[in-house]
């Protein structure tokens, strides 16, 4: 069974005010022609198919358009489920009738979590659900946290899973230890939005969509694809692929890794202006790539943002790194300060940021008294 393995494709993603729905059309032609060479047994989609729940017209055209190449014209089977950015409903539309043509989209969690049977592996398709959804659709009120979540439904799975055969669990999530980057969506407050890899032990391959580098966990069977292109300059150092995963009928897998090229780069520049100016340093730079210039000028300079747009047109993002080291010690030198604060003033600012009541004489009389019993007692 050899199937490729992608997520994270944010169509209709706008970055610093430009759509990318040209630059996602781009690598997508390549993506199609890469299944048209590998000629996969399937391809997964991991989540995040769209940006937002309501794309612009231009992205669902797009997604429509490459579907039908790999789907129909290709003859290549399509598993897909939605991420925390999609429209679970939207997703859903249609895919009763997607199953004769072997496009399998899953957009929201119901109670029948059957896998999908192609060429002897099962594949489990998990769409992205907020906890207190899974609470309700599986009727279990112990859930709280996305791991309860996850615990939960791989239990429910596990009641009929058949360890003799490979079986791959598809799912949008952010496990515990991944490195995460500007572009991706925070699933919830603190830690409750992390999973445990240990949820996936009893998957051949678990194949994740939410993080957007392939680098971000280390794992022998759990992946993320990455996301299909870079999304913020958090990822301008980041690597780009797709993955082709190879499995044999024990579940055994190798996996190999696809390179897909922007017509756009997203890269950073830093130096000073006028040798970032210099013809001898850009001669050798891809001039049309979309960057972020840091400038390490001191003193006043004079529209700088024109000057070198008129060499490199699509900087997305200028700034002073002085005005970065000026701001590390501003908020070190705040830092300090609030640390040289009473017990009572940090508390009576504590007070203030919870409640709009008074924090009064007889208040401050209170705890300054429990304070000096705590200290005394210490």
């Amino acid at each position: 069974m050899k199937f490729i393995h992608t997520a994270d494709w944010h169509l209709g993603k706008l970055v610093h005010g430009i759509y990318m729905t040209e630059e996602q059309r781009y690598v997508l032609d390549q993506f199609v022609h890469l299944v048209e060479e590998e000629k996969p047994d399937a391809v997964v989609i991991a989540g995040d198919l769209y940006d937002r729940s309501v794309p612009p017209t231009d992205a669902v055209e797009l997604l429509n358009d490459v579907l039908y190449k790999i789907n129909v014209e290709l003859n290549t089977p399509v598993l897909a489920i939605s991420g925390n950015h999609d429209s679970a409903e939207r997703l859903s539309f249609g895919s009763s009738w997607y199953r004769r043509s072997k496009f399998f989209m899953n957009g929201k969690l119901t109670r029948n979590l059957d896998p999908i049977h192609l060429n002897g592996v099962n594949f489990y398709l998990v769409p992205y659900s907020e906890p207190g959804l899974v609470r309700d659709v599986l009727d279990d009120q112990s859930i709280q946290s996305h791991d309860d979540a996850m615990r939960t439904i791989v239990g429910r799975i596990e009641e009929s899973l058949n360890p003799n055969e490979p079986n791959v669990f598809v799912g949008h999530a952010f496990v515990l230890g991944g490195k995460t980057t500007d572009s991706e969506r925070i699933l919830s407050v603190g830690g409750s939005g992390c999973v445990s890899n240990d949820c996936f032990s009893p998957f051949s391959y678990t194949a994740l969509g939410h993080l957007h580098s392939p680098d971000a966990i280390q794992h022998d069977f759990i992946r993320y694809s990455g996301s299909l292109l870079k999304y913020s300059f958090s990822e301008a150092k980041q690597r780009k692929t797709v993955s082709i995963i190879n499995m044999d009928e024990k579940g055994n897998i190798q996996i190999e890794e696809r390179t897909l090229k922007p017509k756009q780069d997203m890269r950073e520049l830093e130096g000073y202006l006028e040798e970032i100016l210099d013809p001898s340093f850009y001669q050798n730079q891809k001039l049309d790539d979309y960057f972020k210039i840091t400038l390490k000028d001191h003193g006043a300079l004079l529209d700088p943002i024109n000057k070198l747009r008129k060499v490199y047109p699509n900087v997305l993002h200028l700034e002073r790194k002085i005005d970065q080291i000026d701001l590390k010690t501003k908020q070190s030198f705040q830092a300090i300060k609030g640390n040289m604060k009473s017990e009572l003033s940090l508390f009576e600012d504590f007070y203030r940021e919870m409640t709009t009541l008074e924090f009064s004489e007889d208040k401050k009389e209170l705890i300054a008294s429990i304070i000096d019993k705590v200290k005394g007692a210490v």
